[in-house]
């Protein structure tokens, strides 16, 4: 009896971390590209890497009219952003003016509004244990 139910108790626990170790998955989606011309480079982002480093993951891209939608898989649960660019020119940065304007279009998650670059603060979003759709605007 006790060999069924350490058997029972073992198998549920390779179950249950089996999951556990799947992640989430973040589904984003960009429907208002201005050209299909480039590709759109997105990063995934914590606190420590935004602006200022590669994101923990990177997806990129092709435009179909006007439209992209990526997977960041295997996300573990924490605090999160993702800043989106559409790399017109394919050269794998931002452009910009003489002026210091960007020459390419961006956005970041939440949509939030500013003049200026994103924000980690209005851009972060929490992961938890279910899968996220999300719509970054341009």
């Amino acid at each position: 009896m006790k060999t069924l139910l350490l058997s029972i108790a073992l198998l549920f626990s390779a179950f249950t971390f089996g999951q556990d170790t799947k992640g989430i998955s973040i589904e984003v989606t960009i429907d208002n590209v201005t050209s299909d011309e480039g590709k759109v480079i997105l990063g995934l982002h914590t606190s420590e890497t935004f602006m200022v480093a590669n994101g923990i993951q990177s997806k990129e891209s092709k435009i179909v009219d006007g439209k992209i939608t990526v997977t960041f898989e295997s996300v573990t649960p924490g605090t999160y952003a993702i800043i989106a660019l559409h790399d017109k020119n394919e050269n794998n940065r931002m452009d910009f003016e003489t002026n210091g304007m960007p020459k390419e279009n961006f956005g970041s998650s939440n949509n939030p509004m500013s003049y200026g670059p994103p924000q980690f603060s209005a851009s972060k979003f929490e992961v938890e244990n279910e899968d996220i759709k999300m719509n970054i605007r341009f």
